[in-house]
């Protein structure tokens, strides 16, 4: 009986075991993808048989990381604060692959300061690339994924979406917002068969991640405040992001996703 599966396995051609991959079809554009986080999420969602547009400001780094993952992946330039580069952003990405069905909004950035000296210019920024980049990147995908008969957008947020922290009052701000925005969004639009969703990593081991003054200090103990004791990888959130994409998740939409070892269940006490 072996035998034969595996003679069935080998006469199985290569488009038909090629389709069984869960984005198999699909044409998804994540944003902050040169790199860390976005980067992971493009070479998952190519693995599982997507073509993929990777958009960042980092033109060589998302050069590179388009040419390692092959003729599925195209790079293109885009700010997400910019009205124009998203048009253009959207409008390559169909000549290059014919639609659009998927969306990361991943890229942000995070600021440290306390309250009191956070710049108007810092905080206007954040919000600049967290909030209204997201904003502009879900009304960018509006039209063609209707006109591709659906899709699925994944804004991610953080778990600062569900609390605060000291010294990060506008990415706690932006972070929260998304969540909001993508229930409004996921009420408009599933009338679409559009679904909206927000994933809310916890720390994660990032570039940006590696920004924060603190990470010497959690990093060498372990981050004791996660039950499960340790930082996620990028791939564990690409994983995520790859199951909001698919139809595996066909009935969800406007809620919330959270990947961060527990942190948000509580305190931990450790022995």
């Amino acid at each position: 009986m072996l035998d034969r599966f595996l003679a069935l396995v080998h006469e199985f051609p290569e488009a038909e075991r090629v389709s069984s991959r869960r984005l198999a079809g699909r044409v998804v554009l994540v944003t902050g993808a040169a790199q860390g986080q976005g980067a992971a999420e493009a070479r998952a969602f190519v693995a599982e048989g997507a073509n993929v547009v990777l958009a960042d400001v980092r033109d060589q780094q998302g050069e590179a990381t388009a040419r390692e993952l092959g003729g599925s992946a195209r790079y293109f330039h885009l700010d997400v604060t910019s009205e124009h580069d998203w048009s253009a952003a959207v409008a390559k990405t169909i000549a290059a692959f014919g639609k659009l069905d998927g969306l990361v909004n991943n890229a942000g950035i995070l600021r440290y300061s306390p309250l009191a000296d956070t710049t108007l210019e810092d905080w206007n920024t954040v919000i600049a690339v967290d909030q209204t980049g997201t904003f502009l990147g879900m009304r960018a995908a509006v039209r063609p994924m209707i006109e591709a008969g659906g899709g699925s957008i994944v804004n991610i947020s953080s778990t600062s979406g569900f609390w605060g922290l000291p010294e990060i009052t506008a990415y706690t701000a932006a972070k929260w917002a998304v969540r909001g925005m993508t229930k409004a969004a996921a009420v408009e639009l599933g009338q679409f068969n559009i679904r909206v969703n927000s994933l809310h990593p916890g720390a994660v081991d990032t570039a940006m991640s590696r920004g924060n003054e603190d990470w010497a200090a959690h990093s060498p103990g372990g981050f004791t405040y996660v039950p499960l004791g340790r930082i996620g990888q990028p791939e564990e959130i690409a994983s995520l992001a790859a199951f909001l994409l698919s139809d595996e998740s066909s009935f969800c939409t406007g809620s919330e996703f959270v990947a961060d070892g527990g942190a948000l269940a509580g305190p931990v006490r450790r022995s």
